[in-house]
């Protein structure tokens, strides 16, 4: 059977809105290991303060982040892993090059983080003692 005929690219243009990119760079930052979370201030609940991702795309893609990320992390290794997954992320999503990434590290959260497997019963292991548990 004989290859399918390779079509041509049809020019055209697609509409996608700020609020849909603005939520493609927030599943990538939250994703990115490290990140504890946005840095909301509380005025922005109130709808006062500046939000804490803004993307504009005119003249090119440019991101602003504001984020907390877990104390005793290397804070620029966990930037770069932030700035690579934006970038990864709109670079699928709109085929099209990105421009500035600024991420802006507005604290450090200490504190236990829910990471996977850590503190938890395994269901694999049922048998498995908590820390501070007596197994005997």
């Amino acid at each position: 059977m004989p290859d399918a005929p390779s079509r041509p690219a049809v020019p055209g243009r697609g509409l996608v809105t700020q609020r849909a990119l603005v939520e493609i760079v927030r599943t990538a930052v939250l994703g990115s290991y490290g990140v504890t979370e946005l840095a909301e201030p509380f005025l922005r609940r109130l709808r006062l303060g500046e939000p804490a991702i803004r993307v504009s795309i005119q003249p090119e893609v440019a991101v602003d982040v504001r984020l907390t990320i877990a104390y005793g992390l290397p804070v620029a290794e966990v930037a770069r892993q932030v700035d690579s997954a934006i970038r990864y992320a709109l670079r699928r999503a709109l085929e099209r090059e990105v421009g500035a990434v600024r991420i802006h590290v507005a604290g450090l959260a200490s504190g236990p983080f829910s990471t996977p497997g850590a503190g938890a019963r395994s269901a694999a292991d049922p048998g498995a003692a908590r820390p501070g548990e007596d197994s005997g």
